[in-house]
């Protein structure tokens, strides 16, 4: 079964098949990362940079900010939901999230 991604308001929303699942604003817990120096980064998104997916899995590139440190950048591939029988289910930001570089996924725009 196809899915369709998109980016939607200037990297503000995740469409997933047409419909908006993910948006910023939300801070997401982030270990093994390259955004600052920080052993656990409290990462403000602000936008989405890219979206990928991998099916089932939906991936992005976020940039943001360390609300710890004040440090800005863009993760490499977090996994924001997975479409399952036709079905969106996002993950939760404020549980751990360890970014990954990625070169296989289909990218959307």
């Amino acid at each position: 079964m196809p899915i369709d991604v998109h980016q939607l308001d200037a990297g503000a929303w995740i469409s997933v098949n047409d419909t908006r699942e993910v948006s910023v604003g939300d801070l997401w817990w982030l270990a093994r990362h390259d955004v600052c120096p920080c052993e656990m980064a409290d990462f403000l998104a602000e936008g989405f940079v890219e979206v990928g997916v991998d099916p089932p899995t939906i991936e992005a590139r976020i940039a943001g900010q360390c609300i710890a440190c004040g440090a800005s950048d863009v993760t490499d591939w977090l996994t924001v939901g997975r479409v399952i029988d036709g079905e969106f289910y996002s993950v939760v930001p404020e549980s751990v999230h360890v970014p990954r570089r990625r070169t296989r996924l289909a990218r959307s725009e």
